[in-house]
Order: structure tokens, then C-alpha cells, then sequence
């Protein structure tokens, strides 16, 4: 690429380090929050509604209003 030796290999490690980023911001946001909840519900308690990713939020966000004491706000 480019005809510079090692110059793709350089780029291909940029963009595995934004991957990376990307990865960690979501995690520190809850990202996986709602996939790992539907996971638990569908191998725990299956015959339970699964509700939309937008519910999902909406009754975390009210919880988290309702008890702030995991808040650090």
C-alpha cells in the first residue's frame, strides 16, 4: 500500500487501536447493558416478555432516579 514497506501494517494498528476505544467507551456506558439483560431474562426466566432496548432504558434511567446511591452525582 502506498509503497511504503510496514505502512498498511501501521494503519491496520491504528484502526485496532480505535476498535479498542470504541470498545472501551462503550463498556464504561453501558453499551452491552441491555444484550447481557436479554441473555438473563431468555436463560432465566424464558417464558418472561422481552422488553424493547428503549423500555430497557427508560426503566433504568427511573430506577437510577428512583435509588441514587450508586450515582456519583
Amino acid at each position: 500500500m502506498n509503497g511504503r514497506p510496514g505502512f498498511g501494517s501501521a494503519v491496520r494498528g491504528v484502526l485496532a487501536g480505535l476498535r479498542g476505544v470504541a470498545r472501551w467507551y462503550s463498556a464504561i456506558n453501558g453499551g452491552e447493558d441491555y444484550q447481557r439483560y436479554v441473555a438473563h431474562l431468555r436463560r432465566a426466566h424464558p417464558n418472561a416478555e422481552v422488553p424493547s432496548e428503549r423500555d430497557y432504558w427508560r426503566e433504568r434511567y427511573a430506577e437510577a432516579e428512583r435509588n441514587p446511591q450508586n450515582r456519583c452525582c
